[in-house]
């Protein structure tokens, strides 16, 4: 187990984006982070202009998802969801709009209003990397994995992965990163942990760490939940940009790791995670007993 880019291609028709479903937890949980008029899932730079980055996200959608997104280059329309977005103002376009959705938009200011659409007609969250100066200039990231959007936006790289353990080659690749995943080619990664918690959105003001600390095997896997991100990366050369994507999902410990083989991987990996990334994990208190239950798991 070590940390790093673990960047691989993605193959030639592989989806980067998966619609929201009407009653999936995806969008229950977004629809709460993104009230408000100033939902801090939603961050800006001063002076930066998203546009072009939006256009080109919603232009991939409709293309990867014609039957659940539209675009026509002004409005944008989730299908699914009932309801358009043109020129900040959202209107309800569908014969079963979802009233919560056109709640969720009006609250917002009519700059946000197609980012928002975009968040919630999919799963995943979204930020751009600009990558002449590798920083992070805009998110609209509603399901974070225990770090806040507002103290990320408008940092480089190096700065939003500095509190990640053993972090050495993350950091050495950051520029070159920004650079690769602009260039056309498309780039995917794979992140993961075990938690106590179940929720998806685990901002620190709404879901702040547990430390949880057992020596029973089985006590630990009952409240343990596998974490799983999906980051993938569009790219929009002619804007100099990467629009990322994350696809956050959380399922029961014991029905994620539901083979031997899963198992002795995943033990090998906590068997060889430095003291550094125990504790930024939150894993050293319960790390013998995760061992202790999937040994036992592996054998069976």
């Amino acid at each position: 187990m070590r940390m790093q880019p673990g960047l691989r291609r993605l193959a030639e028709a592989a989806p980067q984006l998966h619609p929201s479903a009407r009653d999936s937890r995806h969008l229950h949980e977004k629809l709460l982070a993104l009230v408000g008029p100033a939902p801090a899932a939603l961050q800006c730079v001063a002076g930066y202009d998203p546009r072009p980055g939006l256009r080109a996200l919603a232009a991939h959608a409709a293309a990867e998802h014609p039957a659940a997104f539209g675009w026509n280059g002004e409005t944008a329309r989730a299908l699914g969801l009932g309801w358009s977005v043109r020129n900040g103002e959202a209107v309800a376009d569908g014969p079963e709009p979802l009233a919560a959705v056109g709640a969720c938009l009006a609250g917002l200011p009519p700059s946000w209003r197609l980012a928002a659409l975009l968040a919630l007609a999919f799963a995943e969250d979204f930020a751009f990397i600009d990558a002449r100066s590798a920083r992070i200039p805009w998110l609209a990231v509603a399901l974070p994995s225990h770090w806040a959007p507002e103290h990320k936006v408008g940092l480089h790289f190096a700065q939003v992965h500095a509190p990640v353990a053993d972090n050495q080659l993350l950091l050495a690749a950051g520029d070159a990163l920004a650079r690769l995943v602009s260039a056309p080619a498309r780039w995917e990664r794979f992140v993961w942990t075990v938690t106590p918690q179940p929720a998806l959105n685990a901002h620190p003001a709404r879901s702040p760490a547990l430390h949880w600390q057992s020596s029973n095997a089985e006590d630990v896997a009952a409240r343990a939940w596998w974490r799983t991100e999906r980051q993938t990366f569009i790219p929009v050369p002619d804007e100099g940009l990467a629009v990322f994507t994350i696809l956050v999902d959380t399922q029961p410990l014991a029905e994620a790791i539901d083979r031997a083989d899963k198992a002795r991987r995943l033990h090998a990996a906590i068997a060889s995670m430095s003291p550094a990334v125990l504790q930024y994990r939150n894993l050293g208190g319960v790390r013998d007993a995760l061992l202790d239950w999937l040994a036992r798991r592996a054998a069976a």
